[in-house]
C-alpha cells in the first residue's frame, strides 16, 4: 500500500492516518470485537476478512436520505461481511459472509471514480468497519486524481473510538446507526454486550470532526452527520431508550432518521426476529416521542407492507428505486 505523498515529499496527515490503520491488521483491533488476529498474514477473526478489501456491489443507489440521495443516487460502495450481523439484518447476503470481489486500492478508488462519473452526489462506504484501512487509502488514490465528492462513512454503530480518529479527514459525512438502547437487546439480536458505550463514544467522537448538524447545499449534504434509528416491529420501548440515551448524549440539534423500513428476511426467520412490518402506531409513538423531546432534524419514512429487502444476486439489487 501506498498512499501517496505530498508535494514537498513527507507525507500528510490523512496518509499518516491510513498508515497507522494498515499497521493495526497486524493485530486487528479495527471494532470492538478486537479479534487480535494478524490479517496479514491471512488469519480471520468474527469477519471472516483477511488483508484484502471485499467488495459486494458499487453502485448509485437512490434509497437514502434526500440529502444523501439526491437525484442523482449516493454512490454507494457495499463491502461485505460486518461486525455485527445482526440477526435481522436485510442486507444478509452481503453481511453474514466474506463475499464478493477483493480490491486493490488502484482498483477500490477506480470504482469512486467511475461513481462519480455516473453523477453520483457522495461516495457511500457502507458496512466498511472491517475494511478502514482500504476505504481511506483509497479515498486518498481518488482525490489525488481528482475526485471531488463527499466520502459518507454509513456503519452499524458498533465502532471503536480510536478507529473512528483515524478516519478524521477522510470521512465527510458520517451516517451511524444507533440501533439499541440498551446491552440486552443488543445481545439478543447482535450477538455483543457493549454496544450501547461504544456506539455513543464513537458518534461522539464523529460528531467532533464534523460537527452536530448537517451542512446542505443545493439539497445535498457535504458534511455533517446523521444518526440512523430502526424501529422495530414489537420493540418500541428499545426506541424509546435510544432517543433518551441519544438526548442525553448529543445536542438536540443533531440530525436523526427514524426508520420504518424493517422487513422480514425469510432465510433469517427463526422466531428470535419479528416476522411482520412495523405498524404505523409503533412507528408513530416513535417520531412522536422524538418530537417530544425536542428533537430538531428528523428524516420520517412512510409506513406501509411492501418487500423492500434488497437481493444482491440481482444486477438492480433495489429493485423498487
Amino acid at each position: 500500500m501506498n498512499p501517496g505523498r505530498d508535494t514537498h515529499g513527507g507525507t500528510t496527515p490523512v496518509q499518516e492516518k491510513v498508515r497507522t490503520l494498515f499497521g493495526l491488521l497486524r493485530d486487528c483491533v479495527l471494532c470492538p470485537r478486537k479479534c487480535r488476529v494478524d490479517r496479514t498474514a491471512g488469519e480471520r477473526g468474527f469477519c471472516g476478512l483477511a488483508g484484502e478489501a471485499m467488495v459486494s456491489a458499487a453502485l448509485p443507489h437512490h434509497g437514502e436520505e434526500p440529502v444523501i440521495s439526491g437525484t442523482g443516487g449516493a454512490g454507494t460502495i457495499f463491502f461485505s461481511s460486518c461486525n455485527l450481523k445482526c440477526i435481522f439484518c436485510q442486507n444478509y447476503q452481503i453481511s453474514h459472509i466474506p463475499g464478493g470481489r477483493p480490491l486493490g486500492t488502484g482498483a477500490l478508488a477506480k470504482e469512486m471514480m467511475v461513481l462519480e462519473e455516473k453523477q453520483c452526489h457522495n461516495i457511500e462506504a457502507v458496512t466498511a468497519t472491517p475494511h478502514v484501512p482500504f476505504l481511506a487509502a483509497a479515498v486518498v488514490h481518488a482525490r489525488m486524481q481528482g475526485m471531488a465528492l463527499p466520502v459518507v462513512y454509513n456503519c452499524g454503530g458498533y465502532e471503536n473510538p480510536e478507529v473512528v480518529k483515524l478516519l478524521e479527514g477522510s470521512v465527510d459525512i458520517y451516517l451511524p446507526d444507533f440501533k439499541y438502547g440498551d446491552d440486552e437487546n443488543a445481545h439478543f439480536f447482535s450477538g455483543v454486550r457493549d454496544y450501547v458505550t461504544h456506539a455513543a463514544t464513537a458518534i461522539a467522537e464523529m460528531i467532533r470532526q464534523v460537527g452536530d448538524d448537517i451542512e446542505v447545499e443545493g439539497g445535498i449534504a457535504r458534511r455533517g452527520i446523521i444518526i440512523r434509528h430502526l424501529v422495530l416491529p414489537g420493540h418500541v420501548e428499545n426506541s424509546l431508550k435510544v432517543l433518551a440515551l441519544i438526548e442525553r448524549h448529543f445536542p438536540l440539534s443533531v440530525p436523526l432518521s427514524i426508520m420504518s423500513q424493517y422487513t422480514p428476511v425469510p432465510a433469517l426467520t427463526s422466531g428470535r426476529v419479528p416476522g411482520r412490518r412495523v405498524t404505523r402506531k409503533e412507528y408513530e409513538r416513535v417520531v412522536n416521542e422524538a418530537m417530544d423531546r425536542g428533537f430538531e432534524y428528523l428524516f420520517v419514512q412512510d409506513v406501509d407492507e411492501r418487500h423492500i429487502a434488497p437481493d444482491f444476486g440481482d444486477d438492480a439489487p433495489f429493485h423498487w428505486n
